[in-house]
């Protein structure tokens, strides 16, 4: 994933997509919306998002079930998530939520300061992760390079020190007892 991946922010009521894009501007990172689940899923398909913040309860693919389904798919599985809730907190949503491996749960209205900060460093740690899965891909290669891996003779076959013509068994002695 490129430096420069979006902040895709998912919400169906405009003047709260506003309100977010607003508090989130300050950052200086590339901002992205949807008003659905499912168009934030077409997003996140298409790459370059690297955090999502994502409104609970929506029309149709609501953000669990986005969560869910981002889980299931190696190219998103571990870009930090967000949720965002107009209703108070409450335990099963807050567990089902942190089961799903999302980063927090904030209830809205949101403190734009206190959303800033918490989103600056969600963004920066998954970026630093994927730097780093980046240099271990490229010292792993590197290595490889260096230490081709010793191919691996075939094992022989069981019957390879017989001499030729000499049926299975004979020296071991199996045909004999075979035969009494």
């Amino acid at each position: 994933m490129p430096p420069n991946a979006r902040i895709l922010i998912v919400d169906d009521h405009e003047d709260t997509l506003y309100a977010l894009e607003s508090a989130l501007a300050p950052l200086g990172h590339l901002l992205g919306r949807a008003t659905s689940g499912d168009e934030a899923l077409k997003q996140l398909l298409r790459g370059n998002v690297g955090l999502l913040l994502l409104d609970v309860h929506m029309p149709g693919t609501g953000g669990l079930d986005v969560v869910r389904y981002m889980r299931r798919l190696e190219q998103t599985q571990h870009i930090p998530v967000v949720l965002l809730t107009g209703f108070a907190r409450d335990r099963q949503l807050g567990a089902a939520a942190y089961g799903l491996g999302v980063a927090d749960l904030v209830a809205k209205p949101v403190d734009p300061w206190a959303l800033r900060t918490k989103i600056r460093h969600l963004y920066d740690v998954h970026q630093r992760r994927l730097a780093l899965e980046a240099e271990v891909r490229a010292l792993r290669a590197r290595l490889d390079e260096r230490n081709p891996a010793p191919a691996h003779p075939a094992l022989p076959h069981p019957h390879a020190h017989m001499a030729p013509g000499q049926p299975a068994g004979a020296q071991t002695g199996e045909l004999e007892r075979d035969r009494t």
